[in-house]
Parts: C-alpha cells; structure tokens; sequence
C-alpha cells in the first residue's frame, strides 16, 4: 500500500481536507509499493466530477503540469471543490517493468481553521 504525505485515515481509507480556496500540492508515495529497481514511468489522475457543481475539484492549469513524478512519489496540485462536497480522486501508475495499479483518495471540502 502506498505511503500518503498529510492524509487522515477513516473507515473508507484514505482522505486529505482541503479549503475550497486552496490551491495545493498533494504527494503519494509509492516507495512501499515499488519492488526494487523499479520506478514509476507515468501517472494518471481522474478526479471526480460532481452534477452541477459550480466550483468543481480541478487542476489548477492542467494534467501535463500539475502532476509530477519524482522517484517513486507522485505529486497532484489541486484547487477549488464546493463546501461539503467529498471528491475521489484516482492514481493510476505504471512502472518501468510494466506494472499497473490504481490508489484512491478523497479530498473533503471544508472551512480549515487553525
């Protein structure tokens, strides 16, 4: 199971809080997961669309600049999500020996206060 920077766990897994007006960089590494000498060739991200939401969960420019992939961590910059609103967001990765796996987290919406 990969390694996730910042996250909580809950009953459903994994979930990262996030302010609706943030735009932020979340990691997920994969150092756990990767058999030696193998390493991540590519990442992709679907995040989830929600019906007539006006603020949807997105990337901030888009995939090609907003994923990145350094060793075994994959980084995801997002920004915006509506109030109350709980996102699932898919990484697909596939390693240089040809292995393929899909991690998934949920990104909740929420008024952050220190």
């Amino acid at each position: 199971m990969a390694n996730l920077t910042g996250f909580k766990r809950d009953n459903e897994g994994a979930y990262i809080e996030k302010a609706s007006t943030a735009n932020i960089k979340y990691a997920v590494d994969f150092t756990d997961y990767l058999s030696s000498g193998d390493a991540i060739s590519s990442a992709t991200i679907a995040i989830e669309t929600i019906t007539g939401d006006g603020n949807a969960l997105r990337f901030p420019t888009n995939a090609a600049t907003d994923v990145t992939i350094v060793s075994a961590i994959v980084s995801i910059r997002l920004r915006g999500g509506t109030l109350g609103n709980v996102y699932n967001v898919d990484v697909t990765i596939v390693t240089s020996n040809g292995d393929t796996d899909v991690r998934r987290f949920r990104v909740v919406i929420t008024n952050k206060n220190l």
